[in-house]
């Protein structure tokens, strides 16, 4: 209970403003490259009204639905940077509450927290919520074959490799695979203790 809910150590999860932010992200889907680690979907860019009226569907959804969590992640000042940027989103989809069971999806638009500990810590945040707050048992997520970045990231965070959809997607001439990960609370709450041990 000591430390804040949606704050890490190089970010904060904040709530969605379809007004204010409706624009950024519209420019994040200008970047095919963070299209395409993100999305099975092709890369398209959207205006920002699209967008606006997304972020306004999916606040409606979780306001209705109480199975979908999502939130911006905004950086905390650290070192020599100042803080108070937003550079993705993360959130909690699915939810299924009688098997305690999620699904979490990622996107880092900004290039420049690519590779540097964002994410990690934005899912770090996030997880912390799944099972402290939410009372989960479980995490999921998919990963595409060639964004070993993104699984570096996943399984710094505790997530494991649980199975994988073969050649499921195409791009670039070529098939590849869906990696399905999973973290359970226990495995966790382990990974914590260890962490605070060490």
């Amino acid at each position: 209970m000591d430390k804040p809910l949606l704050r890490g150590e190089l970010v904060r999860l904040k709530a969605l403003d379809p007004e204010v932010n409706a624009s950024l992200v519209s420019s994040w889907s200008r970047d095919g490259e963070y299209l395409r680690l993100l999305d099975i979907e092709p890369a398209i860019p959207w205006s920002a009204q699209h967008i606006k009226e997304w972020l306004e569907k999916e606040i409606e959804k979780a306001d209705s639905a109480v199975n979908n969590f999502l939130f911006f992640i905004e950086t905390l000042a650290v070192e020599d940077e100042p803080g108070g940027k937003i550079i993705g989103f993360v959130g909690l989809g699915e939810v299924e509450w009688h098997h305690g069971d999620a699904f979490v999806g990622i996107g880092i638009g900004e290039r420049d927290y690519w590779g540097r500990g964002y994410g990690t810590d934005a899912m770090q945040v996030l997880l912390r919520y799944a099972f402290d707050e939410l009372n989960l048992h479980r995490v999921s997520l998919g990963v595409f074959e060639y964004n070993t970045r993104a699984r570096r990231a996943y399984e710094k965070a505790g997530f494991v490799v649980e199975g994988r959809g073969r050649q499921e997607l195409h791009r670039d001439g070529r098939r590849w695979d869906m990696i399905f990960m999973g973290i359970l609370r226990e495995e966790w709450q382990r990974a914590r203790a260890d962490a605070a041990n060490s």
